[in-house]
């Protein structure tokens, strides 16, 4: 039995209670990929805080605590400035509030990079401070030997290949990857480099739909798609994106709900009604008994 947080109505605050049910652990993400076909896709969708966990949790096999956290909590240019530091405290309050996910952590630029063992002093410190299940990184080929070091010392790892968002100054921006037979082809060995060396995921992120495809048939394990192809075993998206929290999206976002406009609407709503002295009411304040 694994242990949740809820929102008790009468402090608004988070109270550990038991919740009946196992959470879905890294081999059985594994195993949903079966002879090169995956018959159940992985649901994935970013978490930041416990409140977020606890709403997505029930839909989704796993939550990734991305480091994209940068722009979206932060306001930060890229996620090239996020530290372990931020990383962990998210990583944590995803794991308080959900009981059903997976919950994998990313990497931070600069953490992983420099060695192996550089990667395991940061992915260790991930795995203890958050109660996490794998953590995420970036790259390919280069970080085979590192991806099979932390999997051979318990850390499951999720791979990411294509566009690389950590890689922007490299890549010279957010386009689409892989539109060239020779990109492409490096893209593809990327992939397979890491998911020999025991990536037990890979996410794809923003290449031609061929290369996805070429991918998801080339590996064992599962593929999630971000901006790459249906046939992937499985999809993510930045959450705050799929509920329209932003004015702009990238082309491979579909908004399932546009809570900005609803968001500021209340806000509009609040300010008037404070301003005409309406509020609070009657039903908002303590009258002498």
């Amino acid at each position: 039995m694994s242990t949740t947080y809820v929102l008790d109505t009468a402090t608004s605050r988070a109270h550990p209670t038991p919740a009946p049910m196992k959470r879905l652990n890294i081999p059985g993400i594994r195993q949903r990929k079966v002879d090169g076909v995956t018959t159940h896709p992985v649901v994935m969708l970013t978490a930041y805080t416990a409140r977020q966990a606890q709403l997505l949790d029930e839909h989704c096999d796993l939550l990734l605590v991305g480091d994209s956290l940068g722009q979206v909590i932060y306001g930060l240019p890229s996620s090239v400035p996020v530290t372990l530091d931020m990383m962990c405290a998210h990583g944590a309050a995803v794991v308080r509030g959900s009981y059903h996910a997976a919950v994998v952590v990313d990497m931070p630029f600069g953490t992983y990079e420099g060695s192996p063992e550089q990667a395991f002093a940061s992915a260790s410190r991930v795995l203890k401070e958050t109660g996490c299940a794998a953590v995420k990184l970036e790259g390919g080929a280069a970080m085979a030997e590192t991806v099979a070091f932390l999997t051979a010392r318990g850390i499951p790892v999720m791979g990411h290949v294509g566009l690389t968002p950590q890689a922007v100054n490299v890549l010279g921006g957010y386009n689409a990857r892989g539109r060239s037979a020779a990109e492409a082809e490096k893209i593809v060995g990327d992939a397979s480099a890491i998911a020999e060396a025991g990536a037990f995921a890979i996410v794809v992120e923003g290449v031609v739909e061929p290369l996805a495809v070429a991918i998801t048939q080339a590996v064992p394990c599962p593929t999630i798609g971000i901006g790459a192809s249906a046939q992937c075993d499985g999809q993510v998206l930045v959450t705050d994106d799929m509920l329209g929290m932003f004015e702009r999206t990238p082309r491979f976002v579909k908004i399932y709900e546009n809570l900005a406009e609803t968001i500021s609407a209340a806000a509009a709503a609040y300010a008037a009604e404070v301003r005409a002295r309406t509020f609070p009411g009657v039903e908002q304040t303590y009258q002498p008994k």
